[in-house]
């Protein structure tokens, strides 16, 4: 059934936000398959924003775990992280459909970063919404996005992260459809979002494929990605679904003691809707919406893209989790035995691998996708330094 993956996904909206969804949905069909767009994309991809990205090699790390570990570097693009792919192409599509202007959610501010750049080379304004708790704890994303042109409203109510700025953003886009297109900056919501971020976000298991098979003659034997909403773990994901590829995603479990708030709604949720998609929820028993934590502000969200539910119901992607530790153990890990520092986000991908170890064959090839930069995560891991080291 179309906007579904298995039973999860749809378009669970008010009948007014059914219009532009269906625009979008029209204009996806009209120039997402022309050749003008594609090279048009492309080129922006490869000129501005660095792509390919390398396929980063780990030695000090692979000789201590006895098996061969690769960073597809994201964090290498221009602002940071992968969301660069999604808002490029989006913000490019807002200009075919004759659009002047964007709105965004953003939780760790990556994808706010990266809208407001998309929407200042692309010459289309930009509105970034964002929960006041993530405003104070990703001060420098909010300066970048200010400096960039955009207007950053911080959302005080529920618990003010990413949930709460999605209701915002989607309230602003209904008043604002006629001039304004909904960057929405994961692979989550309403039909067709999903399947319009990980169609700009697949560039990342294209390129990696590609990568393993020039390197080693063949793909990885797994691939591991953190999940939050999950669009870089569908874009690493993609390409090797087909393929006998181990794939592990890796949701963050919090502080990981029992009764604390946690941000794993595959491990732990059940089916619900929010946020115009049916997928799983983090809900209490009578279907009231959980509050969500993690030390990374991009991880901090009680649902995840229908299509993670679904890889999940069918046993083709397993899902894990790290909690807040084990994710800062393995960013002051990365950091000390290669000079990289990762973001929080792709920390727990990182911090999975290192407490299952034990569980991986050796001599493998293991791919984790670093999804971002560890820049705008320093004041929160100096503050919890204390307790890993």
């Amino acid at each position: 059934m179309k906007g579904y993956f298995g039973e999860f996904g749809g378009q669970y909206v008010p009948e007014v936000l059914v219009p532009p969804l269906l625009e979008l949905e029209e204009a996806m069909g009209v120039y997402l398959g022309e050749p003008s767009y594609q090279s048009e994309l492309d080129e922006l991809l490869a000129n501005y924003a660095g792509r390919p990205t390398p396929l980063t090699p780990c030695p000090n790390l692979s000789k201590e775990l006895g098996f061969t570990v690769r960073l597809k570097r994201e964090d290498l693009l221009h602002t940071g992280a992968h969301k660069i792919n999604n808002t490029l192409g989006q913000a490019l599509l807002a200009k075919k459909m004759g659009k002047t202007a964007l709105v965004a959610e953003t939780g760790a501010g990556q994808h706010g970063v990266a809208t407001a750049t998309a929407a200042a080379r692309l010459g289309l304004t930009a509105t970034i919404f964002m929960g006041a708790v993530d405003v104070e704890r990703q001060k420098m994303n909010v300066e970048r996005m200010r400096l960039l042109g955009a207007r950053v409203e911080p959302v005080m109510d529920g618990s003010q992260t990413l949930k709460d700025a999605i209701n915002e953003a989607m309230r602003y886009w209904l008043a604002n459809q006629k001039s304004t297109l909904y960057c929405f900056g994961t692979a989550a919501g309403p039909h067709p979002f999903p399947t319009l971020v990980r169609g700009f976000q697949s560039v990342i298991s294209q390129e990696a494929l590609a990568s393993y098979q020039k390197l080693i003659g063949r793909p990885p034997d797994l691939v591991v990605a953190a999940v939050g909403g999950g669009s870089n773990a569908i874009g690493a994901f993609a390409h090797f679904i087909p393929l006998l590829v181990d794939l592990v995603g890796v949701e963050a479990a919090g502080s990981g003691e029992e009764g604390c708030h946690n941000s794993a709604p595959i491990n732990l949720g059940r089916p619900g809707i929010l946020h115009g998609q049916r997928s799983m929820l983090l809900q209490t028993a009578k279907g009231q919406v959980l509050p969500s934590h993690s030390i990374s502000a991009g991880l901090d969200y009680p649902s995840v893209g229908p299509e993670h539910s679904y890889l999940s119901s069918i046993g083709r992607v397993r899902y894990g989790m790290a909690n807040d530790r084990e994710a800062l153990k393995a960013f002051l890990t990365l950091t000390r035995t290669e000079g990289i520092l990762p973001a929080l986000e792709p920390s727990h991908a990182l911090g999975w691998v290192l407490a299952n170890r034990r569980q991986i064959p050796s001599r493998s090839e293991v791919m984790i996708c670093l999804s971002g930069r560890g820049d705008k995560d320093l004041d929160i891991v100096l503050e919890n330094l204390g307790s890993v080291e």
